[in-house]
C-alpha cells in the first residue's frame, strides 16, 4: 500500500503536501516535474489518495491515507469516481479536445462521493498550446472542489499562464543510499547489485527499480566489461561486430529500432564505461575495494591498475566524454565509437603507459 513514507527522500515535496493535509489548504493546481521514472505519478497517487481519505491517521511520521475506507479502497484499486487520469489517443500530443471534454466540461459536475475531485495529467508537456489555453481557462476559474496534478519531466513545455497559476513540486535526485537501502530491504536485492542500480540510476528511483529487475542490464555490463578485456586481441572490425551485437535492440523492439542501436543500450553501455574507469582510478589510488562500484569485477579492475598510470586512466575518462558530447551533437555513431575504442586499447595496452 503506497504511502508517504515510501516516497525516497523528496523531503521538500513531502513536507508541503503534508502541511497542505494537516491544514486543509489544498491548492486547485499543482505540477509534480521530475525526469521519466523519478516516481511522479507514485506520488500523484498517494497525495490524491490521502486527499480523498474518509479517515486518515498518524503512521511512522506521516499524515497517511487509512487504507482501510471504502475511498482508500477504490483508490488503491484504480476506481474511485473522483480520482480521473487524463488520457490521450494521440501518443504524442495531448490534444484541445483531451482537455476539453475529459477536464473542462467535466469539472463543473461536483464530486461523487468525496470532498475533492482530483484530475491526474501524466506527461502534461505532451499538451498542445490549444490544449494548455483551455486548461487555463478551468485554472482561472476553478471550483472549489477540483485539484488538478499535472506530471512533467519537461517543465519549460509550458505556458507561463499555466506555471504562475500552479505550485511547482520538483522532483529531485534520490540519495544512491536511501535507493540503495530500498532495493535491498524492500525488493531483496543483494547489496553489490543494489549498490550498482543505485550507482547508475544517478537518483531516478524508477531506473533503479528497473535495473535491478533487469536481466537486460547485467548481460549488457558483463559483455561491455568482457568486451574492454579483449581488445587487446582484437582487430577493429571484430571490435566493432562485438559492438554492434552489444548495442543491438532487443529482438521484440527491432523492427521499430532506428540504425541498429538501442539507445537505452548505448546510454547504458557509456555509463559501465565511464563507472568502470573510475572504480580503475579508485583503486589505483587506494587499493581498496570497498568503494568500487563493480566489486564483482575487482580481479579485472586489479589487473589492469598495476599496469597504468593515473594519467593514462583520465585520459579514457576524457575521451570517452568527448564520445558522448560528440555523439549529442549527431556526430556518426560508428565513427566515434570505433575511435573511442581504438583509444581505450591504445591506452590499456601500449607497454609505454606501463607503471
Amino acid at each position: 500500500m503506497a504511502d508517504f513514507s515510501e516516497i525516497i527522500d523528496q523531503g521538500q515535496l513531502k513536507e508541503h503536501m503534508q502541511n497542505a493535509l494537516l491544514a486543509d489548504k489544498i491548492s486547485h493546481a499543482y505540477i509534480i516535474s521530475g525526469e521519466v521514472g523519478s516516481g511522479k505519478e507514485f506520488v500523484a497517487r498517494i497525495f490524491a489518495k490521502a486527499l480523498q481519505c474518509e479517515s486518515r491517521e498518524e503512521r511512522d511520521g506521516y499524515t497517511e491515507a487509512c487504507n482501510t475506507c471504502p475511498s482508500c479502497i477504490k483508490a488503491l484499486n484504480d476506481s474511485h469516481p473522483d480520482i480521473i487520469t487524463i488520457t490521450h489517443e494521440k501518443p504524442g500530443s495531448i490534444g484541445v479536445d483531451d482537455i476539453r471534454q475529459k477536464l473542462r466540461d467535466d469539472v463543473v459536475i461536483k464530486p461523487y462521493e468525496s470532498k475533492h475531485k482530483v484530475y491526474i495529467i501524466p506527461e502534461g508537456e505532451k499538451m498542445t498550446p490549444a490544449a494548455q489555453n483551455a486548461l487555463l481557462k478551468t485554472l482561472e476559474e476553478p471550483p472549489s472542489y477540483i485539484v488538478i496534478i499535472i506530471l512533467t519531466s519537461n517543465i519549460n513545455a509550458f505556458l507561463q499562464t499555466i506555471i504562475s497559476r500552479c505550485i511547482v513540486l520538483p522532483m529531485k535526485p534520490a540519495q544512491d543510499d536511501s535507493i540503495k537501502k530500498y532495493l535491498m530491504e524492500e525488493c531483496q536485492v543483494v547489496d553489490y547489485k543494489a549498490m550498482l542500480c543505485a550507482s547508475f540510476a544517478r537518483g531516478n528511483v524508477g531506473k533503479a527499480l528497473e535495473l535491478a529487475s533487469n536481466e537486460r542490464f547485467e548481460n549488457l555490463k558483463d559483455s561491455t566489461i568482457d568486451l574492454i578485456s579483449k581488445l587487446e586481441r582484437l582487430e577493429i572490425h571484430d571490435i566493432m561486430d562485438r559492438l554492434h551485437a552489444l548495442l543491438a535492440p532487443l529482438e521484440e523492439e527491432a523492427k521499430t529500432a532506428k540504425k541498429g542501436i538501442d539507445p537505452k543500450n548505448f546510454e547504458d553501455f557509456m555509463d559501465i564505461l565511464i563507472f568502470l574507469f573510475r572504480d580503475m582510478l579508485v583503486y589505483k589510488a587506494t587499493e581498496n575495494p570497498d568503494h568500487l562500484i563493480f566489486t564483482d569485477k575487482l580481479s579485472y579492475i586489479r589487473s589492469v591498475t598495476v599496469n597504468i598510470s593515473y594519467e593514462k586512466l583520465n585520459e579514457i575518462i576524457k575521451t570517452m566524454d568527448q564520445a558522448r558530447n560528440r555523439i549529442n551533437s549527431n556526430v556518426n555513431i560508428d565513427l566515434v565509437l570505433e575511435l573511442m575504442l581504438i583509444a581505450i586499447k591504445g591506452y590499456i595496452y601500449d607497454k609505454s603507459n606501463r607503471r
